[in-house]
């Protein structure tokens, strides 16, 4: 293990998809360089999720690329890959991704002498998972990203409380003081696959009951155009929701909302993972994708999670197929009324046990289809 931490002295880290998958590499990537105080870890990735890497160790330098100009095809690789090694010295790759963009990488430092270690997509049993000939999870992508660190010889604890640890949380001047009494809640309504996202027309009704009760606050995130006039007339009709798509923000307020929320209700997508970063409980609702697809939040657990028991799920790891029956039955059989007393139950519990985050595994949340699909 010496040895080895001597040596790879410059240590490459790729991760270079969709924003939920970089936010994962966090709590694994700080408590990593804490532990490794001599190794200079350099995270590779994509503009926007780079923005995302704040409070972050001093041995972490963070790089972004952009994949459509500059860096485009084998040529713009390789020209990127001859850059990094010229600039950071780079002598071993731990590859988070695993995908062919990041073998064009890996091969060029390679045969420059560095050691290469990959993620372990599993895909033998995520081919099995989806096809219904087992029920074995995979291994949760925070372990195989630590599994990949290992293969370089390098401790990687798992002890991940939160960003900002021991330190005040960050202000952002668009986030509102929070009021004695007050429950504020944050809903992610959308996903990076539509066919993960709980019907907005259910999710509204899960909104209007919420705002009934005069001392819960809403904040509606979103991004892009079409999210925000989707949510602006939600966030008009009902008093206490604001949406947040309407205010121009980063991940800096983002956070400091989010360390004042009791609690997010999101789909599977990045927002759970970044209520990890703050831990804050996440309550998740999953349709075409599983826990069992091993992408839960960190720190988050299942049963908290709003799912229905259907032999059809899961039918996709990342939810980028189109349901098979065309009606998209496990998210529209859900009951908004079971959204509701659920997020009211964990709030309500969080506050009389004076806690934000209970992190039990409370049955509460085990959902029986006989109990929540519609008539």
């Amino acid at each position: 293990m010496a040895e080895n931490k001597k040596h790879f002295r410059n240590v490459l880290v790729m991760r270079l998809s969709v924003l939920g998958n970089v936010a994962m590499t966090i709590p694994v990537l700080y408590p990593l360089c804490k532990a490794n105080p001599d190794t200079r870890f350099i995270m590779l990735t994509k503009k926007w999720p780079a923005t995302m890497f704040h409070d972050r160790p001093a041995n972490l330098k963070v790089v972004d690329f952009d994949v459509k100009e500059n860096h485009k095809g084998l040529v713009g690789l390789l020209k990127l890959a001859a850059q990094l090694y010229k600039l950071y010295d780079i002598d071993a790759v731990a590859d988070l991704h695993n995908v062919s963009g990041t073998w064009i990488i890996d091969a060029y430092m390679r045969l420059r002498g560095a050691r290469i270690a990959r993620l372990d997509r599993e895909k033998p049993k995520r081919r099995a998972l989806v096809a219904h000939r087992t029920t074995e999870p995979l291994t949760p992508i925070h372990e195989r990203y630590r599994r990949a660190f290992r293969q370089l010889g390098f401790e990687a604890p798992d002890n991940f409380t939160r960003l900002y640890e021991g330190r005040n949380w960050p202000v952002s001047p668009i986030v509102l003081d929070k009021e004695p009494g007050q429950r504020w809640i944050a809903i992610s309504p959308f996903s990076s696959h539509r066919n993960k996202a709980y019907p907005l027309e259910l999710m509204e009704q899960v909104i209007a009951r919420l705002a009934e009760k005069e001392n819960y606050w809403i904040f509606l995130m979103g991004g892009g155009k079409a999210e925000k006039i989707a949510l602006r007339p939600i966030a008009r009709k009902y008093k206490r929701v604001i949406s947040m798509a309407e205010v121009k923000h980063g991940f800096i307020d983002e956070y400091a909302l989010f360390a004042k929320c009791d609690l997010m209700l999101t789909m599977e997508s990045a927002n759970m993972h970044l209520a990890s970063l703050v831990d804050l409980q996440a309550m998740t609702i999953w349709g075409p994708t599983s826990p069992a697809c091993g992408y839960l939040g960190y720190n988050q657990v299942i049963e908290d999670d709003i799912q229905l028991d259907m032999e059809c799920r899961p039918c996709s790891i990342s939810g980028d197929k189109e349901c098979r029956f065309g009606d998209y039955r496990c998210l529209k059989n859900i009951k908004p009324e079971y959204i509701v007393q659920h997020v009211i139950e964990a709030v309500e519990y969080n506050a009389e046990h004076n806690t934000k985050a209970t992190r039990l595994a409370m049955a509460r949340h085990k959902i029986q289809a006989s109990q929540h699909t519609k008539e």
